[in-house]
C-alpha cells in the first residue's frame, strides 16, 4: 500500500471561491463602499494631487437605463478611476437634463387620457408637474447607475433643473443679450408640426420618406420677346409650400434652352405646340419624365437671359394675384430637377438668403400646427402632410402640371416624435454665428482641443464651419425661459444691467417658475413702464440648457475646475453637447469648455442591427446585472472598441464570462499560494532565478503599456494584454512551471520564496490595474487577503515599478526559451493522445537544438520548464522523424519516456527514487521536505 503524502504539499488555501457569483455579491460591495464613505475618504486623500475633471455629459431624465447608457458610464467610471489610481484627483460629479419636450410630452399623454387639455392647466403647475416627473426618474436612474459600480458624488449631482443652474442658465443666456449676440429674428427654421416647436441641427435626424413629386408650369407673363407665350419648368418634392412660392430662382452662368414639344407619349400632359425653358443639360431628362417623346429646341442662352422675366403663379385668379419674379441665384444646380428652383422663402434656408438678396416676400402660410393659415388660398386649414397630392391635383385641373412622381429620398425627422418636419417662416430667437466672431472662435478652439479619435475634430469642424445661426427658442412649457423684454414700439432688445441682476436674483431664489408667476413689472422695476415692453414667452432649446453645464457645475464647484479634462458621449453629440457647450462657451468665455473629447459608437445587438423593440433584440443592462452581475457588463466595455459600433448579445456577454472566469482563476491562484504569506520570505531581485526575474520584467512593460492607454482612453487595448498576460503567460507558462517549486518544495526554500515574491508582486499589480475595471472582483480579491473596515483596493494607486526590474536582454532569452518549450509540449502532446503517456512528468525526451541554442539554455533546469522528468538536450543534428514546429526552428524532438520510479509525492520519474534510507519512495528532494515536516514513517 503507497503512502499518501498529499498532507506534505504546500497545496493552495484560499476562501477566495472559483465561482463569482456576483449578482448576490456586488450589492453589498456596495452597501459596504457607502458605509466607509469611499468617496469622500477618495477626495480627502487626494485632495493635494493634480485635478482631473472628467464632466459629465447629462443624460434625459425620463426612464430606465438603457445597454447604451451603461456602456457610456461604465467607461466614464473606468476612466476616472484609471486617473485616480494613476495620482490624480479625479473628482466625479453626475448629472441629469430635466428640461424639455419629452417630459413635458409625457405630462401631456397623462392630461389626453383625463380629457383634459394642457392649456387649460395653469403653466406653473403644469410646470410642476413636468419637475417631479424629472425628479423621480433622476432617482430612479441614480440607483441604476450606482448598482454599475459607477463612483460619483451621488449625494450632490447637477441637476439644469435645480434653481442654481437655471439662474445661471440665464446669466449665460444675458450674456449674450449683452453683447449683441442674441437677436430676434423671422426666418424659416426646421419646424415639428407634431411638436409645435423648433428643432436646432442636434434634433434632427435623417430617414428615407417617400415624396410626391411634381413637375410645374409657370406662365412667362412678360419679359423679352422669345419667352413671351412659355412657360418656365420648376421641379420639387415638396407640393405643399407651391402657397408659398413667391420666386424662381436660376443660375446665372447655367447653359438653358428653349423646347417646343413635337410629340408626346400617350398620357403625358404636355401638350403639342407648347414651349417650355428647362437648363440644357436637364433637358434629356425633363422630356422623359414629361412624357415627350420629340421635341425642337427654339432657344439656347444663359440664365442671365432671364433677369427680367416675371411669370404668374400657377394658380393665378384663385388668390395668387401677384408677379413671380426669375431671379438669380448660386444655389442653383443640374443635379436634379429642372435647373430652375421653386422658390419658397418662408420654407428653406436657402430659398430665404436668395430672397433676402432679391427683395422677395417671405410669406407667413402654416400655422404651427402644421396647418394652412385661414387666409391661404384654397388650401386653408389643409395639413401640409396631407395636401401634397391635393395642390397636385388643383395643378393639374388649371393646366400647370407637367409630371407627378414619387421619390424615396433622405429627409430630416424629429429625433424625438420621429415625425418629417417641414422648413417654417417663424419668429424665433437667435445667437449669430458672426457677431462677436463666434464662428472663428469656435473653430479656433476646436483646434486646441484634443480628440479622441482625431476624425472626431474634422466631423465637429464641418458642422460650425457650415452651420446658420443657433435657433435658441422653442414654443413649449417646461424649459428654462428666454427672460428678455423687447420695446413695443421699436422692436428693439431691452440691454439693462440693473434688469438683469433683478431677473438673476429672482431666478436664484424662486427658480425659472417666477417668470410664469410674476409681473413684467417686477423684473423691470421702477425704471420702465412695463406696457411699454413685451415679455418673451418662448424657453430656451434645451441643448443651450446643457451647453451651461460647464458654467454652474464646473466654474461653481471649487472642488472641479474649468475647463474640463475630458467630455466623453457618444458620436452624436458632435451635433449635440460637445456642440452647444463649444458655442455657449467660446460665446462667454473664447474657448472652449473641454481640454480633451472623446466619442464613442452606439450599441448594437449581436448581429449589428440597431436595438428595438419590434425586433426583439434589446439587451437591457438590469438584466445582464441579475444574471451575470454588473463586472461582467464593465468587462465588456473594456474590451469593446468602442471607437466604432459595439456589439452585444447572449454570445457576446457568454464570452465575456468566459475571460472573466480566466482572470479569477488567475487570482484565486495567486491567493491560495500566498497562504501564510510573512513579509520576511521576500528576496532580492539579483537572488531570483531568471523565470522569476523575467516575470518583474513583464510587469515593467505591462506598467508602461496601461499608464499609456489608460491615458490615452485605449482600454481595449489594455485589457487584452491584461487577459492574455493572466491566461497565457501566467496560467499557462509561469503558474505550470513554478506549482512544482510552490508545491514540493521546502518551505524556505529559495526558488519557494522567490516563486511567492513574484505572485505577492503580481497581487499588488494585478488587483491595482484591475480595479477601474472590475470594480467588485478587485476589492473581493484584496479584502481576502487584506480584510478591514477600512481597507479598500480602491484606495490605492497603481504601484510604482522600479526601475531595475526592466531587462530587455532577459525578455529575449526567455521569448526564446518558451519558444524551445512550445516544441516540446507539442511533442509530447502527440504521446498524451495516442496514449503512450499519461502525463508529460512520464518523459524524459530527447531535444536536438542548432548551437545558436546552447547559450540560451545553460545552465537551466529544462525538465522544470518543459514539466518532465528530464530532458536531454543535443546540439546536434536531429533524426528525420524528430517532432519539429515550422514556426521554431532550430528545436526538434523526440519523446523518450523516463527511467527509474515513480515519486510519491511529486510523482516525477527518476532513477533516485528509492535511494532514501527513510523514505524509499520518494525522490531525495520530496524526502529532505518530508523529514523536516512531522510526518509519520512506516514501520
Amino acid at each position: 500500500m503507497s503512502t499518501d503524502y498529499k498532507s506534505t504539499l504546500f497545496l493552495p488555501r484560499t476562501d477566495f471561491p472559483m465561482k463569482g457569483g456576483l449578482p448576490a455579491k456586488e450589492p453589498g460591495l456596495l452597501e459596504r463602499w457607502e458605509d466607509m464613505d469611499l468617496f469622500g475618504r477618495q477626495r480627502e486623500q487626494s485632495k493635494d494631487r493634480e485635478k482631473f475633471i472628467l464632466h459629465d455629459g447629462p443624460p434625459y431624465a425620463n426612464g430606465n437605463l438603457h445597454i447604451g447608457h451603461a456602456m457610456n458610464k461604465i467607461l466614464k467610471d473606468v476612466i476616472s478611476r484609471s486617473q485616480q489610481m494613476m495620482g490624480k484627483n479625479s473628482h466625479y460629479v453626475p448629472g441629469w437634463d430635466c428640461h424639455g419636450l419629452p417630459i413635458e410630452w409625457k405630462i401631456e399623454e397623462k392630461y389626453r387620457k383625463a380629457g383634459k387639455d394642457k392649456d387649460d392647466v395653469p403653466v406653473v403647475e403644469f410646470r410642476k408637474e413636468c419637475r417631479e416627473f424629472a425628479a423621480h426618474w433622476v432617482e430612479v436612474q441614480k440607483e441604476e447607475f450606482k448598482r454599475l459600480g459607477v463612483i460619483g458624488d451621488w449625494e450632490r449631482p447637477y441637476t439644469t433643473m435645480s434653481f442654481d443652474a437655471e439662474a445661471q442658465i440665464v446669466r449665460e443666456l444675458l450674456k449674450f443679450s449683452m453683447n449683441g449676440g442674441l437677436y430676434r429674428g423671422s426666418k424659416p427654421v426646421m419646424w415639428s408640426p407634431v411638436e409645435k416647436t423648433a428643432l436646432a441641427e442636434a434634433e434632427l435626424e435623417y430617414h428615407d420618406h417617400t415624396s410626391t413629386t411634381i413637375h410645374v408650369r409657370f406662365p412667362v407673363k412678360s419679359g423679352p420677346d422669345e419667352f413671351k407665350g412659355s412657360s418656365i419648368v420648376i421641379w420639387t418634392t415638396t407640393p405643399w409650400t407651391m402657397p408659398g412660392n413667391r420666386a424662381i430662382s436660376y443660375g446665372p452662368d447655367m447653359d438653358y434652352v428653349g423646347f417646343e414639344v413635337v410629340e408626346t407619349e400617350e398620357g403625358s400632359l404636355a401638350v403639342v405646340g407648347e414651349k417650355m425653358y428647362v437648363a440644357a443639360e436637364l433637358l434629356e431628362d425633363v422630356k422623359k419624365e414629361a412624357g415627350i417623346t420629340a421635341a425642337n429646341v427654339v432657344w439656347e442662352g444663359k440664365g442671365n437671359a432671364f433677369k427680367d422675366v416675371l411669370c404668374l403663379h400657377p394658380f393665378n385668379g384663385q388668390g395668387y394675384d401677384f408677379d413671380v419674379p426669375l431671379i438669380s441665384g448660386d444655389h442653383v444646380t443640374v443635379d436634379a430637377g429642372t435647373g430652375f428652383v421653386h422658390t419658397a422663402p418662408g420654407h428653406g434656408q436657402e430659398d430665404y438668403e436668395v430672397g433676402l438678396i432679391h427683395g422677395i416676400e417671405i410669406p407667413q402660410t402654416v400655422s404651427e400646427d402644421g396647418t394652412f393659415f385661414a387666409h391661404v388660398p384654397m388650401f386653408a386649414g389643409q395639413h401640409v402632410y396631407k395636401c401634397n397630392e391635393g395642390v397636385a391635383d388643383e395643378l393639374e385641373k388649371v393646366g400647370a402640371l407637367l409630371k407627378r412622381g414619387k421619390l424615396v429620398h433622405s429627409y430630416p425627422h424629429s429625433w424625438r416624435s420621429k415625425a418629417p418636419l417641414i422648413f417654417r417662416n417663424t419668429s424665433q430667437w437667435f445667437i449669430s454665428m458672426e457677431t462677436n466672431d463666434l464662428r472663428d472662435t469656435a473653430l479656433k478652439a476646436i483646434d486646441d482641443t484634443k480628440w479622441y479619435p482625431a476624425s472626431g475634430r474634422n466631423r465637429i469642424h464641418a458642422m460650425i464651419a457650415g452651420r446658420p445661426d443657433w435657433v435658441l427658442s422653442r414654443q413649449r412649457a417646461w424649459g428654462v425661459p428666454i427672460t428678455v423684454f423687447t420695446s413695443k414700439e421699436t422692436g428693439e432688445l431691452l440691454r439693462d444691467e440693473k434688469v438683469n441682476a433683478r431677473i438673476l436674483d429672482i431666478m436664484e431664489a424662486e427658480g425659472s417658475d417666477a417668470w410664469y408667476s410674476s409681473p413684467a413689472s417686477r423684473f423691470l422695476g421702477n425704471d420702465y413702464n412695463a406696457d411699454d415692453f413685451e415679455m418673451a414667452s418662448d424657453i430656451l432649446d434645451v441643448w443651450f440648457d446643457s451647453g451651461c453645464t460647464h458654467a454652474f457645475t464646473l466654474e461653481n464647484r471649487p472642488e472641479l475646475q474649468w475647463p474640463a479634462s475630458l467630455y466623453l458621449e457618444g458620436t452624436d453629440q458632435h451635433r449635440g453637447w460637445f456642440h452647444s457647450s463649444l458655442l455657449e462657451s467660446c460665446g462667454t468665455r473664447g474657448r472652449a469648455p473641454y481640454d480633451a473629447v472623446l466619442t464613442h459608437g452606439f450599441v448594437m445587438d449581436g448581429q449589428g442591427r440597431k436595438m428595438s423593440k419590434s425586433l426583439g433584440n434589446v439587451v437591457a443592462p438590469q438584466k445582464i446585472i441579475e444574471q451575470n452581475g454588473a463586472d461582467i457588463l464593465r468587462l465588456w466595455v473594456v474590451a469593446s472598441d468602442y471607437s466604432e459600433d459595439m456589439r452585444i448579445g447572449n454570445e457576446i456577454v457568454k464570452g465575456q464570462v468566459d475571460s472573466y472566469r480566466r482572470l479569477r482563476n488567475t487570482l484565486r491562484f495567486i491567493l491560495g499560494n500566498l497562504d501564510d504569506w510573512d513579509e520576511s520570505e521576500k528576496i532580492d531581485l539579483a537572488d531570483m532565478p531568471e523565470l522569476e526575474q523575467w516575470v518583474f520584467h513583464r510587469l515593467s512593460e505591462l506598467d508602461e503599456m496601461i499608464r499609456h492607454n489608460c491615458n490615452n482612453y485605449e482600454f481595449s487595448k489594455l485589457f487584452s494584454a491584461i487577459h492574455n498576460f493572466c491566461t497565457l503567460e501566467l496560467s499557462a507558462f509561469y503558474f505550470d512551471i513554478r506549482k512544482d517549486v510552490l508545491y514540493c518544495d521546502g518551505q524556505n526554500d529559495l526558488r519557494r520564496r522567490a516563486a511567492r515574491t513574484v505572485l505577492d508582486q503580481l497581487f499588488h499589480c494585478l488587483t491595482a490595474w484591475l480595479a477601474p475595471m472590475l470594480v467588485f472582483t478587485a476589492e473581493e480579491t484584496w479584502l481576502t487577503r487584506f480584510p478591514g473596515e477600512d481597507s479598500s483596493v480602491h484606495l490605492r494607486q497603481f504601484p510604482t515599478i522600479p526601475a531595475e526590474w526592466r531587462n530587455d536582454g532577459l525578455n529575449e532569452k526567455w521569448s526564446k526559451i518558451r519558444s524551445f518549450r512550445r516544441v516540446v509540449t507539442g511533442a509530447l502532446e502527440i504521446e498524451r493522445r495516442e496514449k503512450r503517456i499519461g502525463s508529460s512528468l512520464q518523459a524524459a525526451p530527447t531535444v536536438y537544438v542548432t548551437p545558436d541554442f546552447g547559450p540560451v539554455l545553460e545552465g537551466l533546469d529544462l525538465a522544470d520548464i518543459c514539466i518532465t522528468s528530464g530532458v536531454d538536450l543535443q546540439i546536434a543534428t536531429a533524426p528525420e522523424d524528430a517532432f519539429t514546429l515550422e514556426e521554431v526552428p532550430g528545436v526538434a524532438v523526440t519523446p523518450v519516456l523516463a527511467e527509474g520510479e515513480k515519486c510519491g509525492r511529486c510523482w516525477k520519474t527518476l532513477a533516485e527514487v528509492g535511494i532514501h534510507k527513510t523514505h524509499s519512495d520518494l525522490c531525495l528532494r520530496c524526502a529532505d521536505v518530508v523529514s523536516t515536516l512531522d510526518f509519520p514513517v512506516e514501520a
